[in-house]
């Protein structure tokens, strides 16, 4: 059903002043195509039609001031993105014209959109579901290939489609179990074994989909990994050989980065947020200080911490502190500045997987980005070529879905009567149809697109 509202208008680009070379505003209901023909002008005998691109001059209707070159595109309902009349005024880059197209647009009776309002438009009017929606927004913040791919499988429904044939078996079990308690007398016996063999295969489908959640939640969340050390062990050459750049400072003094520094990298398909962090020892120097606890407070709060000492000095008391504090945390011990000793001493290191680098000729760091995967729980990685990742709100529906079933299984072990089935059966559909969108409440959505930009 049609759930067309007030006509919305947007600007949906990022608009950036002299960076970007089009900026376009959209506008979407039913009197889209009113105000379009009011502010613009195309010359010559062009055909205003659906799936057409007009060229001509954005006007102001009062003064017929023109405010910009620009072309029109045309998407008449049910044949657009929200499934509403939508027009587009692609218009040249920069702030100041945009904003006057959008402003001329709200003059003429538009309303300025909500974030996320068009997508919502869209899912309303039954043109995506729930997941796809989602979709949209995780392929728009997608920070890395691996994040767009699943973004991209999710918009074509390859999470929707196994969802919802879940949803159709369990209704089919529970039109069964209903129509015995109704019609008893007049219905041969429940197939109790079948319907016992089609709860189960549920279940296993429903725990193969919820083993992707923790590799997307990775995948789009990324991972926070912290370089740690005592000074001058090499932590900021480490940082500008992975990320091969010049983003630390690199001095043969000790102390030398005083502030936490940041990279952003992609390690087998996982975004990656390395800090490099201040040497930590005690210090008398107030701005070092600083620095270290920054470097304390980012190794607490990394999933995963490089904890880098010196291969010519060995593992020392300064090392064998900041072990301590920092032990509770997963760690890879990295054994820098291997290329300054003939042979690697043998000393007792904590029991830590641990590689070897030379950092100022750029060596290890293959090995480093092989042992950071496989430091990654293997439960997630295994996820790494599935066609679908679900997200935490969906994770939560689908254990909910999956307790419920499991209830199931224990009523009918139990063999209580039919009655009992269909509460827990219904409290399964509801909490697959909630993934899809056909069970969810105004909060819920309010929640989902609150993270959308305002023009999508």
């Amino acid at each position: 059903m049609n759930q067309s509202g007030p006509t919305i208008a947007a600007i949906a680009t990022a608009i950036v002043p002299q960076q970007g070379s089009v900026g376009i505003v959209r506008v979407s209901g039913a009197e889209a195509m009113a105000i379009a023909q009011k502010l613009f002008h195309a010359p010559g005998k062009q055909k205003w039609e659906s799936h057409r691109i007009l060229y001509g001059y954005v006007r102001r209707p009062e003064t017929q001031e023109i405010i910009d070159e620009a072309l029109l595109l045309i998407m008449q309902a049910p044949r657009s993105y929200t499934r509403e009349d939508v027009v587009e005024f692609h218009c040249h880059g920069g702030m100041m014209v945009v904003q006057q197209v959008l402003q001329l647009c709200l003059e003429q009776g538009a309303r300025l959109a909500q974030p996320g309002e068009f997508t919502l438009r869209a899912f309303l009017n039954g043109r995506l579901d729930l997941t796809q929606a989602e979709s949209i927004a995780d392929l728009v913040g997608a920070r890395s290939p691996q994040a767009a791919h699943f973004a991209l499988a999710g918009l074509q429904g390859k999470l929707a489609q196994p969802i919802r044939q879940l949803r159709a078996t369990c209704l089919d079990i529970l039109a069964e179990v209903e129509a015995r308690i109704d019609f008893e007398e007049d219905l041969p016996p429940l197939n109790e074994d079948g319907i016992k063999a089609q709860i189960h295969q549920v279940l296993q489908e429903v725990e193969q989909i919820l083993a992707t959640a923790d590799r997307g939640e990775l995948v789009r969340t990324g991972l926070k990994v912290a370089i740690v050390g005592r000074p001058n062990v090499g932590k900021s050459s480490l940082l500008n050989a992975w990320s091969r750049s010049d983003r630390a400072i690199v001095t043969d003094l000790p102390g030398t980065t005083r502030d936490v520094v940041e990279s952003q990298l992609v390690v087998g398909g996982i975004p990656i947020q390395v800090l490099d962090t201040a040497g930590i020892r005690e210090t008398e120097d107030w701005v070092e200080k600083m620095g270290v606890e920054r470097s304390r407070v980012a190794a607490q709060n990394a999933d995963l911490i490089l904890f880098t000492i010196d291969a010519t000095a060995g593992w020392t008391e300064a090392d064998q502190e900041i072990y301590e504090q920092i032990k509770h945390r997963p760690l890879i011990l990295v054994i820098n500045k291997i290329d300054l000793i003939s042979s690697l001493p043998t000393l007792s290191y904590p029991p830590l997987p641990s590689i070897q680098t030379a950092a100022a000729l750029n060596q290890g760091i293959d090995q480093l980005e092989q042992a950071i995967l496989e430091t990654v729980q293997a439960g997630i990685l295994q996820a790494a070529n599935l066609d679908l990742a679900i997200n935490q709100r969906q994770a939560e529906a689908l254990t909910r879905a999956k307790n419920s079933l499991q209830q199931v299984q224990t009523t009918i072990a139990n063999q209580l009567p039919l009655d009992f089935w269909t509460i827990d059966l219904r409290a399964a559909i509801q909490a697959l149809g909630e993934i899809l969108g056909e069970d969810v409440t105004e909060s819920v959505l309010d929640k989902i697109f609150s993270r959308f930009c305002i023009g999508k």
